[in-house]
């Protein structure tokens, strides 16, 4: 990356995104909550935006964004709405980027154009029943039958399935090598063998489908492979910075709006005679809020600066997701506390968002994952 690259991104395009996530994404995500969808005239405007294309490069159609300016345009997305944010940020990183990193130019020019201009969605499947955190104890395996694989198997918690596009998969290819038997291969998710088991009922992103996936016989050409056999558990890693720093800019947004929104209630709200905002006791949880809020938003640009710079950032991108995963739940958390009983009730925003950013201790890698690595590399 030149040194130029600017230390808050393109304001240009996060402008226009934090523009559109207020006036298209916000006022009709409750709406959207309750529906269980992400309306497909969002989808399209999105793609028009570049959103779709922001980790791909231009050649194959993308806006090719630097890890700086496309954290600001999570954090922005998930400001209006959480599950749109979560639709984004997986299609980007990691299906986007392994097919963009590791494909032929075939793969590019057959699969990688359509997902860039939002023609296609992208799922990525790499969880499974029984291998979550364990990302290398998976079952579903393929079997190599002339220049076809013939695969078999199931995913679990598998997001954007439901809408029209690829999927970004991996399988065991030979049981026998452990880490280095698991491939990486990319199908379209109307393809025949390959169902939607079932759609899960979540406690927050509903309108994100979140999704029980099923191999039957599916017969793979060799030529949709990415990757070389036993290249798979590599391809899969290779997603983590980028897809770890996308979630701590989630979860910031998120909170951000939910801290917005109870600030600006608390400039309202009165009570023995004042506004809330000026007792000590909800004036100190906001400032206390507000102050983790941007320590966790400082670590997150930092992280993605790294990445930027070319440097290692691996280390940043969990302390990152770690901090402002859990820090975003503390926000909510007051968020609601400053609402007091309207905090609880489903017609004021902050308990959406308070379900919403639940789960960003938990995909990516949860908090305890984070920490894992962290202890691994003191």
């Amino acid at each position: 990356m030149p040194d130029s690259l600017p230390m808050h991104g393109d304001t240009i395009i996060v402008d226009m995104i934090r523009k559109f996530s207020q006036e298209r994404l916000a006022p009709l995500a409750a709406e959207r909550e309750k529906l269980g969808r992400i309306e497909p005239e969002i989808i399209r405007e999105l793609g028009e935006l570049g959103v779709f294309g922001a980790t791909t490069p231009a050649e194959w159609d993308g806006s090719e964004l630097d890890p700086v300016t496309y954290a600001l345009l999570l954090e922005e997305i998930a400001a209006g709405d959480g599950s749109v944010s979560t639709m984004v940020s997986v299609h980007n990183s990691p299906t986007c980027i392994v097919i963009a990193n590791s494909g032929t130019d075939a793969q590019k020019d057959r699969w990688l154009r359509k997902l860039a201009t939002g023609e296609a969605v992208g799922s990525f499947g790499l969880t499974e029943p029984q291998a979550g955190s364990d990302a290398s104890n998976l079952r579903t395996r393929a079997v190599k039958k002339g220049d076809k694989y013939i695969v078999n198997g199931s995913k679990q918690f598998i997001s954007n399935a439901t809408h029209p596009g690829s999927l970004v998969f991996f399988a065991v290819t030979d049981p026998s090598a452990g880490k280095r038997g698991i491939s990486c291969f990319v199908i379209e998710k109307n393809h025949p063998g390959f169902s939607i088991t079932r759609t899960e009922a979540k406690l927050g992103q509903k309108a994100s489908d979140t999704c029980a996936l099923s191999f039957e016989d599916v017969e793979i050409p060799e030529d949709q492979r990415i990757g070389a056999e036993g290249e798979g558990y590599k391809i899969a890693l290779s997603t983590l910075e980028s897809g770890r720093i996308g979630i701590a800019a989630q979860s910031v947004g998120m909170a951000r709006a939910a801290l917005d929104y109870a600030i600006g209630y608390a400039k309202e709200r009165t009570a023995f005679g004042g506004k809330i905002v000026d007792f000590q006791a909800v004036g100190f949880r906001l400032a206390d809020a507000k102050t983790k809020l941007e320590a966790a938003r400082q670590l997150t640009l930092y992280a993605a600066r790294l990445k930027a710079e070319g440097r290692p950032s691996l280390e940043a991108a969990c302390m990152a997701k770690l901090f402002a995963s859990e820090t975003a739940e503390a926000v909510c958390t007051a968020a609601i506390q400053t609402l007091g009983g309207y905090g609880f009730l489903a017609d004021y925003p902050v308990e959406r968002i308070y379900r919403d950013v639940r789960v960003c201790q938990i995909y990516e890698g949860t908090s305890d994952v984070q920490k894992l690595i962290l202890q691994r590399m003191l």
